[in-house]
């Protein structure tokens, strides 16, 4: 047996040295930018910490949550809807599908919060009865009926089920169409076929993209600031008015919205490798492929 002289040692080179000094540039830009804004002396910091976890504030995030959650559930509801409208066989249902998606992505979000929060000026009153004739059953004032956190999320629901449908859609055509035939041979009705068959396999492709716009949903809900809703952004902004603190109340609404889309983060990741068993690049059928590529089996 022979031992080895430490000096015959051969130094391994580092592999993908560019990867590391990438990463160490951008770490020293962020830390940077960071030590920036502790170090500047136009920002008090005292401020900062004093709105960080102040009532007002954390209530308002706390809407943003809630406008957020129910916006998108609503929206995936009607999206799931508008796709199975597109790829109907029926015509009409599919150029309504087609007309509502194209409406909807064809106009800003703004435009869209400002009319339904604004709704009350175009109908004063939404009237229950038989049309053409004087007969009224009830009637309500809009402004009671749609109020401002309803209109935002009538607003947010109704333009995230345009872009979410195309996403559905996508989702349910790449689900191979012998599902569905398999399915119907076991006298299984479309319904039925769709809930249990389809959509469970199209989810492995729905979830990443929906996952990016539930977090972009999150902060669409700063622009109901304009019809009055007191979400995390509006609620900031109007303090900021009143202590002239525009750049540290900034700071606390940046953190607040990144402590939200990284926690709303977490589901998604859960609901990937859930839907994505089996399909993932470390399964064994990848690896199978993989080992047969290089010729070893």
């Amino acid at each position: 047996m022979t031992t080895q002289n430490p000096d015959d040692v051969v130094a391994v080179p580092l592999k993908h040295p560019w990867r590391w000094v990438s990463a160490v540039i951008l770490l020293l830009l962020g830390g940077g930018f960071v030590w920036s804004l502790y170090a500047s002396p136009n920002i008090v910091h005292a401020t900062v910490i004093k709105y960080l976890f102040d009532p007002q504030v954390l209530g308002a995030a706390w809407l943003t949550v809630v406008l957020t959650i129910v916006s998108m559930t609503v929206g995936a509801i009607l999206a799931i809807i508008l796709a199975i409208m597109k790829l109907s066989h029926n015509p009409i249902l599919k150029f309504i599908a087609t007309l509502y998606i194209g409406f909807f992505r064809g106009t800003p979000l703004l435009l869209q919060v400002v009319f339904w929060g604004y709704l009350g000026l175009i109908y004063p009153k939404i009237i229950l009865g038989i049309p053409f004739t004087d007969i009224i059953f009830h009637q309500w004032k809009t402004a009671d009926l749609l109020p401002s956190v309803i209109a935002g999320i009538l607003a947010l629901s109704l333009n995230e089920a345009a872009y979410a449908a195309e996403i559905v859609r996508a989702g349910i055509l790449s689900v191979d169409t012998g599902q569905g035939e398999a399915a119907k041979s076991l006298g299984m009705n479309s319904g039925y076929t769709l809930r249990r068959i389809v959509l469970p396999q199209a989810m492995r492709v729905i979830i990443p993209p929906m996952g990016n716009e539930f977090i972009s949903m999150l902060k669409n809900t700063a622009l109901l600031q304009v019809i009055a809703v007191m979400e995390l952004y509006a609620r900031t902004n109007q303090i900021s008015a009143q202590n002239l603190a525009q750049v540290e109340l900034l700071i606390v609404a940046g953190f607040w919205y990144l402590v939200m889309t990284t926690i709303l983060s977490v589901p998604q990741n859960y609901l990937e490798k859930r839907y994505g068993k089996g399909f993932s690049a470390n399964s064994t059928k990848f690896r199978l492929i993989r080992v047969r590529a290089r010729g070893n089996v």
